[in-house]
């Protein structure tokens, strides 16, 4: 038997009608509340929501305008806009029926009592009121995440001034819709000024998505970004729609576009050039309308001459190129930076009033930082967590900085930290490339990229 679920209030002042309404719904739904009296409606749903509000049209003796159930069901709409408002009517009139979905109602039945109709009509409005819920669960999960997002990463806690005009250039670029080019060594924070951007824009009330290009299989590069219909591959049990659909309204992030293979680039920029998808599978197109922002650590002219890289997809991604440089340019950044993530790390790990000593700070000033802000992210954690004292001491530092370290030794028999130095050491003998950094370390490209954030390189 399936389960029953769902509430459903119906308002109607004849009595016998109620009491059918409830016998037939019953076996379907949950709960199943009654009132005659309109009067009493608001303070009803003071006390509860319900999924649907079934609501007769015409109350007084003689009326048949539909005006009533309309003013209730704009009292009703004031207090719940997502409210699902199904009429009841006893007369077979198209144009009452019309007016009053234009007027905002899901659907209406009639009192002719068709049983199969009734339900229905009531089931499909259940599954609309779900959907709505749905959606507006995701907006406000987005939009608090944007709002995390934006306290915790903006490149306003930089001063320095390469920083400053960073800051000015994506203030400016956020107005428009052109794509965005971001070149930058890892961990310089490429992802947070794209973020910056999406937050300044006009589509700063629609999703932000980034996806990992590097990190996506070959074989499944169209199915995650473009979707799939049911059938389309062995595992394909049903309709699903990719990244650019998702995405559509929004801002596609689309990070380690230099690692993507050259056969993919092409699907990739006829996606970009025709604002459309197909969907592995169907032969139909499906309309997107996004703002790409591209980022990655790779040589893109170097990898055009090459033949890497497609010149025609590099002029697509790139009608603005932004360059965020490393961290060891711009020091006069390291002290706001490591003041920022002191005071984040100390509030996560509940360690109130941790400072750094003076050496510390010297500490942080002399080092090369290779991983950028994300090297001294780590570094504060891991600092932060080893405290004891209300004084993060050089001594307290400086395993966290010794680890970061490239230069193999054979002084140390850990094996995650030789780990860590060897793909560091591929990284940079590759000038950042993670696919020939994971083919000289003889992994595949998806493991390599798990490694890295393992280790936060």
């Amino acid at each position: 038997m399936a389960r029953k679920e769902g509430s459903i209030l119906i308002v109607d002042d004849n009595s016998d009608l109620l009491i059918a309404l409830r016998l037939i719904l019953s076996r379907t739904f949950s709960t199943i509340d009654t009132l005659r009296n309109p009067n009493l409606i608001l303070s009803t749903l003071e006390k509860q929501a319900y999924d649907i509000i079934l609501l007769d049209m015409n109350f007084k003796a003689g009326q048949n305008t539909g005006n009533e159930g309309i003013f209730w069901m704009n009292k009703i709409m004031e207090k719940d806009p997502d409210a699902t408002v199904v009429f009841i009517t006893a007369y077979g009139d198209v144009e009452l029926a019309i007016k009053s979905m234009k007027e905002g109602a899901v659907d209406f039945i009639m009192k002719s009592w068709d049983e199969q109709k009734i339900l229905s009509t009531l089931q499909s409005a259940y599954e609309l009121r779900k959907s709505k819920m749905q959606v507006s669960l995701l907006k406000k999960k987005q939009a608090h995440l944007s709002a995390e997002l934006d306290r915790d990463h903006s490149v306003c806690y930089c001063h320095s001034a390469s920083m400053k005009n960073l800051d000015m250039l994506v203030s400016k670029v956020a107005a428009t819709d052109a794509s965005v080019l971001i070149l930058g060594e890892n961990g310089t924070g490429k992802e947070v000024v794209a973020r910056d951007i999406h937050r300044l824009s006009g589509r700063k009330n629609e999703i932000f998505m980034k996806v990992d290009l590097g990190a996506i299989p070959e074989t499944l590069f169209e199915s995650e970004l473009f979707g799939h219909v049911k059938g389309a591959f062995t595992d394909a049990g049903e309709d699903r729609d990719g990244r650019f659909v998702i995405a559509s309204g929004g801002t596609l992030c689309l990070d380690e576009i230099g690692n993507l293979p050259p056969g993919l680039q092409s699907k990739l920029l006829s996606v970009i050039q025709n604002n459309e998808v197909y969907q592995v599978g169907s032969s139909i197109p499906k309309p997107i309308d996004v703002r790409i922002i591209s980022a990655t650590n790779m040589p893109l002219q170097k990898m055009i001459e090459e033949k890497s890289f497609r010149e025609d997809l590099y002029y697509r991604i790139n009608a603005i190129e932004l360059e965020i440089p490393p961290l060891r340019d711009r020091k006069e950044d390291i002290p706001i930076l490591a003041a920022f993530f002191l005071k984040k790390y100390s509030d996560h790990y509940q360690k109130a009033g941790l400072k750094l000593s003076s050496k510390a700070r010297e500490q942080l000033m002399s080092h090369a930082w290779p991983g950028n802000i994300r090297e001294l992210e780590h570094a504060i954690e891991k600092a932060v967590i080893l405290s004891e004292k209300g004084l993060i001491s050089q001594l307290t530092l400086t395993p966290s900085l010794d680890s970061n370290k490239t230069t193999l030794t054979t002084t140390s028999l850990n094996l995650e930290a030789h780990e860590r130095m060897v793909i560091q050491q591929a990284l940079k003998e590759q000038q950042g490339n993670v696919s020939a950094a994971a083919k000289v370390l003889g992994i595949n490209r998806s493991t390599l990229y798990q490694k890295m954030k393992k280790y936060g390189i």
